[in-house]
């Protein structure tokens, strides 16, 4: 019999790789996929379903009719990095990823769903830009008081695991900063440091080791959590797990293999205390706002550049059997491929107006 499955936010970035997963490996499951529109190529073998998260409402009807079995609920929003480190976009933000997350919990109980998957971040722990985070494991408290998104994922994740009973079993998947084909925010911005200059330039000592994940990895995380909330043992029930590569890097080595898919080398190095460089962040913004440019240099992302936020795959690979399939370098090819076949079409599009 086929198990009904929910998958929210399925045409964004990560929700989308997903659907590819859970249509890859469990082709028996019947996958709806809601999101605020419908993809540019609909799948013949999904269902789909326009609406918003934030309305109760249509949110109820909607999973009143369909009765699934499991949700995952993937969509979220996730500030471009020109809000990421302000508080004007909180509301928003705060509107999507808490109010949305309750509300489908609430859909979800009403109608007996059995499992609930919720995309999470590890930025319910690492948001809190006062401290580093090597090696980190689920032991680490949640921060209240941090960066807007990691606020609201911290609040989020504690109603998802609060959730969690004999009825209905939840879990969290926290993963770390994500890219792969799609990417809007990680991989661009990298790339655009290479138009504005900016590329010999390191900041601090450049040894930090951060945390990212190829976004087929995660697809695949969930695809395991959902099995094992479905299963007997359901070890994986009121459990928040980080997802990573498993793989920490330098930011500084990922930018350079980043830019070399490019062709592009710096042609030499600086180093550039971090006062100095927080200063000339603070005078980018500035400059940014003056010009309207894209954004790849401020106060916030100074902080981020020099930070240390890697976590421990061990509760991942213990309750979920989870592997990374795809590695970094492999990841940022196939990553950096797409996105300029991207910036071609764009070009090609903006040479024809």
């Amino acid at each position: 019999m086929a198990i009904s499955v929910l998958i929210t936010g399925g045409t964004g970035f990560v929700g989308a790789f997903i659907v590819d997963a859970a249509l890859s490996q469990h082709p028996e499951w019947a996958i709806t996929v809601l999101d605020l529109r419908l993809p540019e190529t609909p799948k013949s073998n999904v269902a789909y379903e326009t609406g918003d998260v934030t309305d109760l409402t249509l949110v109820t009807a909607i999973v009143d009719r369909l009765k699934p079995k499991v949700v995952v609920h993937t969509a979220g929003l996730v500030p471009e990095l020109a809000g990421r480190y302000g508080r004007k976009l909180r509301n928003r933000v705060w509107g999507v990823n808490v109010n949305g997350t309750q509300n489908m919990l609430t859909a979800a109980k009403a109608v007996g769903v059995e499992a609930f998957v919720w995309t999470g971040s590890c930025c319910a722990v690492t948001d809190d830009m006062r401290y580093q985070y090597p090696n980190v494991d689920e032991t680490w408290p949640t921060s209240t008081t941090s960066l807007i998104y990691g606020e609201s994922k911290a609040a989020a994740e504690a109603l998802v695991l609060a959730a969690n009973d004999s009825s209905m079993a939840t879990c969290s998947l926290r993963p770390s900063v994500l890219f792969g084909p799609g990417d809007h925010q990680l991989v661009p911005s990298i790339h655009h440091c290479i138009v504005k200059g900016e590329t010999p330039f390191i900041i601090g000592s450049g040894d930090n080791l951060w945390d990212v994940t190829y976004v087929g990895n995660v697809a695949d995380s969930h695809i395991l959590a959902v099995e094992n909330l479905l299963s007997k043992e359901k070890t994986a029930a009121g459990e928040a797990i980080f997802i990573s590569n498993e793989q920490p890097i330098t930011f500084r080595d990922f930018c350079l293999v980043v830019w070399k898919e490019f062709g592009h080398f710096p042609p030499f190095e600086v180093h550039i205390p971090v006062a100095i460089a927080a200063l000339t962040g603070l005078i980018a913004e500035w400059v940014t706002w003056i010009t309207g440019s894209p954004i790849t240099l401020s106060r916030g992302s100074v902080l981020d550049a020099v930070g240390i936020r890697y976590c421990s795959g061990e509760k991942a690979r213990m309750l979920l059997g989870y592997k990374p399939r795809v590695g970094i370098e492999e990841g940022i090819r196939i990553s950096c491929k797409e996105y300029a076949q991207r910036l071609k079409a764009n070009n090609a599009s903006q040479s024809k107006t």
